[in-house]
């Protein structure tokens, strides 16, 4: 096949693609196929129903894909730059649509949609990352940020630089998250002292730590729930 009938093949794949969602959406296809058709518009003039299967052998998921790191999906023959700039759009896209269901609302009525934002965002990231969900008096998100990277200890994550954010943002509650990268959400030693050592410094200014929720692949842990606050 030479290559403009490669070409001509590729494009009349992805018009049927295109006319299976305009009519069944996108539970008609597989995870494979979704990520193909995003993948051709990075590299239009080639088949990427391979590229997608590999992306998707490698990362476990399509979730696993989309939030692969830039550096992780280099490895992959075939995902270059466009590639990675593509997926990065998705995700910033998927991230966007789950953050819309959170900011600007009382957190504590819609937990769950702040469970499903954060399990987005983090639950597949190659490296531990703490973040912090700054609240104001009527439970309301005004900040969400990332503290730190890395194994979550005292040394990492520094106390006093969350409770001078909390205060710089007039915050008068928190929740603490952070992801395992093993995908076991159960806490560990760690985790236990620092939230400790957040909750009793924060409680000092009149700050309330609401939960401080592990994200894992599966699913997350509650201090809460565990009866750990």
């Amino acid at each position: 096949m030479s290559d403009m009938e490669s070409a001509n093949a590729d494009a009349g794949h992805r018009a049927r693609m295109r006319a299976r969602m305009l009519q069944g959406g996108g539970d008609a296809f597989h995870d494979y196929e979704l990520l193909e058709y995003m993948l051709g518009l990075a590299i239009p003039r080639r088949d990427t129903k391979p590229l997608a299967k590999a992306l998707i052998t490698r990362f476990q998921s399509f979730a696993g894909v989309i939030s692969a790191e830039p550096r992780d999906l280099k490895r992959v023959e075939g995902a270059g730059d466009a590639v990675i700039a593509t997926l990065g759009f998705v995700r910033a896209a998927a991230l966007r649509l789950q953050r819309a269901n959170v900011y600007g609302k009382p957190v504590l009525a819609g937990w769950q949609a702040l469970l499903d934002y954060l399990h987005a965002d983090m639950a597949h990231l190659g490296r531990e990352r703490f973040r912090v969900l700054f609240l104001d008096s009527r439970n309301v998100l005004i900040a969400d940020e990332a503290m730190s990277d890395g194994t979550v200890n005292q040394t990492a994550v520094h106390v006093r630089e969350v409770i001078h954010r909390a205060l710089d943002l007039g915050a008068t509650a928190l929740i603490l998250v952070h992801n395992h990268p093993s995908g076991d959400p159960k806490p560990s030693r760690d985790d236990i002292q620092l939230t400790n050592h957040i909750r009793d410094a924060a409680r000092v200014l009149g700050i309330h730590l609401h939960d401080h929720i592990v994200i894992g692949r599966e699913g997350h842990a509650s201090f809460k729930a565990l009866g750990l606050l």
